[in-house]
């Protein structure tokens, strides 16, 4: 027997989460189909937090969306009546032989958003838990900070429940088909009819395939949460950050309720695909000893014992910039991937996008950058990790 709905959301994560919230309230019939059950630990959402910021390089739309999906978040711990967003700042290091701010800067100044460009000795000043190398330079954002990923799932998915949207957990898609108006998805569960679709599968778009293929690559990443010394490292003392360095990129969180300090590395990893063993943190040498080695070099007073570690999914794009386009043969089904590591954020925005493009309405932002024609030709070069990567 085949179920019917407006819309049909693949993959209910932080962004399919999010759609669904902004469809259901505004009553659209809708239905959120996920292979297990979130938020759940199989994605990129999970071992929070994950670091907001606004100040982006690049095109002006991410800063765009960086400002309103702030604004978004605030509207949603408002309605789900808890605190998802810790204004910590966020504090962004580099070695300008590989990186610099100007750009970031210029974007902050014309979105009135407080960015402040420091020195290494005015680093070492304000945060005396950092040994950052004389010739370092960095941008504090005072006003950016952290999301409690798994937290904010959750809220948006009470939320859409509450709104009358319907989820079906632990039912992996099979398979999709499609004409002009209408979408079947197929599941373990039986067959549902939409008159239309999202599809925002994260690190599993591959299963989708041939339906549907766009050029992103699910890579395993690892974080890892250890003991600091002292004061200088905990929640309300040290701001979330980024660093870019020679030895590679990172990024991180203060100790928050002694639970450590939290750092990942954005670049490196090891390839997935769906189908294939998950290995856990500690599977291989690099998982600790790459977070240990930065640690011990630019903050050697939180390179204490490893109190937990966890690996995730990335689901890079070739130029690490996101896909939000409608599936290429048909204009009803909307496509969102891509995030790279840095998507979190804005998957309070990119719900809310997803879901006016797939009732036909037009986006108040620029779209052009995400759309999954401009990978028909050579991809763009990958930005610096400083511009993503959390």
């Amino acid at each position: 027997m085949i179920q019917s709905y407006d819309v049909i959301i693949v993959g209910a994560g932080s962004m399919g989460m999010s759609a669904g919230y902004h469809l259901a309230r505004r009553g659209v019939r809708t239905l959120l189909i996920d292979a297990f059950d979130p938020p759940h630990r199989e994605g990129s959402h999970h071992g929070e937090p994950r670091l907001i910021r606004h100040a982006y390089g690049g095109h002006p739309v991410y800063t765009e969306l960086a400002v309103h999906a702030h604004r978004l978040w605030n509207e949603l711990e408002d309605q789900a009546e808890t605190q998802l967003l810790v204004q910590s700042g966020v504090l962004n290091m580099a070695d300008p032989k590989l990186h610099n701010f100007h750009g970031r800067l210029a974007e902050a100044a014309k979105h009135d958003v407080t960015a402040v460009k420091l020195n290494a000795d005015e680093v070492r000043r304000r945060w005396p838990g950092l040994a950052i190398p004389d010739h370092f330079e960095a941008m504090f954002e005072p006003a950016a900070g952290y999301l409690r990923s798994e937290a904010c799932v959750d809220a948006y998915k009470r939320l859409a429940l509450a709104y009358g949207a319907e989820l079906l957990t632990h039912s992996a898609v099979t398979g999709i088909t499609a004409r002009r108006g209408s979408v079947v998805v197929h599941t373990r569960n039986g067959k549902f009819h939409g008159a239309a679709a999202i599809l925002t599968a994260g690190a599993w778009f591959g299963t989708l395939a041939p339906f549907i293929s766009i050029p992103v690559r699910a890579v395993r990443k690892t974080v890892g949460w250890f003991e600091t010394a002292g004061p200088d490292y905990k929640v309300g003392r040290f701001p979330g950050f980024t660093l870019h360095t020679e030895e590679g990129g990172f990024y991180g969180f203060p100790d928050i309720g002694g639970a450590g300090l939290k750092i990942g590395r954005h670049d490196a990893g090891r390839e997935w695909k769906p189908g294939e063993p998950f290995l856990p943190f500690g599977s291989f040498p690099e998982d600790e000893v790459d977070l240990r080695a930065a640690l011990g070099t630019y903050m050697p007073g939180a390179s204490g014992r490893l109190i937990q570690g966890a690996a995730c999914k990335y689901e890079l794009s070739p130029d690490e910039g996101f896909i939000i386009d409608r599936h290429p043969h048909y204009p009803h089904i909307v496509v969102a991937g891509g995030f790279s590591g840095h998507g979190f954020k804005f998957s309070s925005v990119v719900g809310e996008l997803c879901s006016k493009l797939v009732m036909d309405e037009e986006p108040p932002y620029d779209l052009g950058p995400f759309a999954l024609s401009r990978f028909s030709g050579q991809a763009a070069p990958a930005p610096s990790f400083a511009q993503g990567g959390e």
